[in-house]
């Protein structure tokens, strides 16, 4: 059956990857006679390790979320990061698209705890890319400077195979789990994003409902 990738491939509101930021992010790549594999490894590299991982830091604006806007950040949630990721395979002619769960953190979880009630982070966000015919699962959340702190082995993308879960480190603890599926999205679902973190995180909006940015 033929998959019909056009979707995933055009700039949008939020994948705006004729914007000049990301163009400038993809320079290299674009005058490097490279195969697709190779660039979507040189991607996810380059996102992973580029923008320090920051699950505590939230926005209910919709321009936030804008991969022109990630990519002049230096952090990024998982979300924020695979839009940025995504933006960028776009850009390169490589179909990508957002998918959405919910995961569960076993290790350095205390933090978690105290700011969202909960070891389980919602919207997880990574990234589906087409490659080899396939539809290729990889997660570029965790900087690799990160996992070392962690004791877990950084997530690695081979362009062959899925890369989106840690779950154990090094000493064989559980780390991550995944515990739901929401589907992968052509585009970013902002008001789908904006209910679910309202509804599994509610005492964050006790003080100010209408806030639109925090940081835990």
């Amino acid at each position: 059956m033929q998959i019909n990738t056009m979707p995933y491939l055009k700039p949008t509101y939020f994948f705006d990857f004729e914007t000049a930021p990301i163009q400038e992010l993809i320079s290299e790549l674009k005058t490097e006679q490279l195969s697709d594999k190779a660039k979507a490894i040189a991607l996810y590299t380059k996102v992973r390790d580029g923008w320090t991982y920051d699950p505590y830091t939230i926005s209910l604006s919709e321009e936030k979320y804008k991969s022109s806007h990630i990519a002049k950040k230096q952090s990024g949630n998982c979300v924020e990061k695979a839009i940025l990721l995504i933006a960028c395979l776009r850009a390169l002619d490589i179909p990508a698209r957002l998918h959405l769960g919910k995961v569960k953190n076993h290790i350095a979880v205390e933090r978690l705890t105290e700011k969202f009630g909960s070891n389980e982070l919602t919207p997880h966000g990574m990234v589906n890319a087409y490659l080899g015919n396939t539809w290729l699962k990889m997660s570029p959340a965790f900087n690799a400077s990160l996992c070392e702190k962690l004791n877990v082995d950084p997530l690695d993308f081979d362009g062959e195979q899925h890369s989106f879960l840690q779950q154990y480190n090094s000493n064989g603890l559980r780390f991550m789990e995944y515990i739901d599926d929401y589907g992968h999205f052509e585009d970013v679902p902002i008001d789908f994003m904006k209910q679910n973190i309202k509804a599994h995180y509610p005492h964050i909006f006790d003080i100010n409902e209408n806030i639109k940015e925090f940081k835990l």
